[in-house]
């Protein structure tokens, strides 16, 4: 009979087809900070636990036990008995046979033995329980992340647009940061953001950032020619997401938006105004910075028509009203066709931040 043809096997490339401890060092979960000696304190605490577990197992059992000299035995007896079987002592030609003894051999002995175990093992047992616990995270994450926001570059525009984001009232937990860049996301993962290394150019990266499921997917990337091609790839895989891209030229927002793109700002313009102005008008560049910066000062914000204002102008609202949004389209405040405020409209206006 011929033999078989063995294809060898190997990892897939994709990367939403592999298993999720092979992505563990790719998507990173961010996890709370302890100092070593309450993570220390906390496993000694884990194993007096189980010592008392073992205890009780014991003494709940205890007439089937007889030690060397045939005595039943006491609750020091199994004390010591789950002590020595706990740490892997076991029975030798020399054993503690008074009590006084025992009393010593648990309360000395065992905790000496078992600092030895820490120092000796502890580096590659917590290694391993890291690895193991950020592979359990990064299974609850991909089960349960819906309607978050992927952040693609981690450089200064991406950065600023992560703490607007923050400042707005995001939680960390919700936002996604994808890059190329192993500094960047150490970074955004120190700020407690969930962290995906890789090239959002490829499909298989925005997959493993969630983005089928994220409200709203920001491109904040270097390069005109790369925010085409990640726009075009967040498209396919999010219809329904709103995308925002940043561009460096004028003249390729029209590629961005015909890629998917829902907004694009124009940074390089964007400065140039600001540097225009500065000059003749300080002041006014202060304050854009101000609108911009919306940790302190006045920000602009974006909601729902509260009911007592449905049915007034916005002008009569105690907020400055910048424009509603109606249907999906903003109407500006000095149009004419603004009208009264309606159930459905949502208000641009400003409000006042203090720290």
């Amino acid at each position: 009979m011929p033999g078989k043809l063995r294809v060898p096997l190997r990892r897939s490339d994709t990367l939403t087809d592999r298993p999720d401890f092979a992505l563990v060092g790719v998507l990173r979960v961010p996890q709370e900070l302890t100092s070593p000696g309450r993570a220390i304190v906390r496993r000694i605490g884990y194993a007096l636990a189980a010592l008392m577990v073992a205890v009780i197992v014991v003494y709940l059992g205890r007439d089937g036990y007889r030690d060397v000299q045939e005595n039943p035995l006491s609750l020091l007896d199994c004390i010591y008995y789950a002590t020595v079987s706990l740490s892997t002592t076991g029975y030798g030609d020399i054993a503690p046979l008074t009590p006084q003894a025992r009393l010593i051999n648990v309360l000395v002995i065992t905790p000496l033995r078992v600092f030895f175990l820490i120092v000796l093992v502890g580096t590659t047992l917590s290694a391993l329980t890291e690895s193991s616990r950020q592979a359990f995270k990064i299974q609850r994450w991909r089960r349960r992340t819906r309607s978050h926001t992927v952040v693609v570059g981690y450089g200064t525009k991406g950065r600023s647009a992560v703490d607007a984001l923050l400042a707005d009232g995001l939680a960390p937990s919700e936002i996604v940061v994808v890059d190329t860049d192993p500094m960047s996301l150490d970074i955004a993962s120190r700020q407690g953001l969930v962290t995906v290394h890789g090239s959002a150019t490829k499909s298989d990266v925005l997959q493993l950032a969630g983005a089928r499921h994220a409200d709203s997917i920001i491109v904040a990337v270097s390069r005109d020619d790369t925010a085409v091609l990640v726009t075009l790839t967040a498209r396919q895989l999010a219809p329904q997401a709103r995308i925002v891209a940043a561009v460096r030229e004028s003249e390729n927002t029209h590629v961005l938006r015909q890629s998917g793109a829902d907004t694009v700002v124009v940074s390089a313009e964007t400065a140039g105004r600001l540097l225009g102005l500065a000059p003749t008008t300080p002041t006014v560049v202060e304050m854009i910075e101000d609108l911009l910066t919306p940790e302190d000062g006045f920000a602009v914000s974006e909601r729902g028509a509260e009911p007592h204002e449905v049915g007034l102008a916005p002008r009569e609202l105690p907020v400055i009203v910048l424009g509603v949004v109606r249907d999906g389209q903003l109407i500006r405040i000095d149009s004419a066709a603004i009208g009264v405020v309606a159930a459905a409209d949502r208000l641009l206006y400003l409000r006042f931040v203090s720290n």
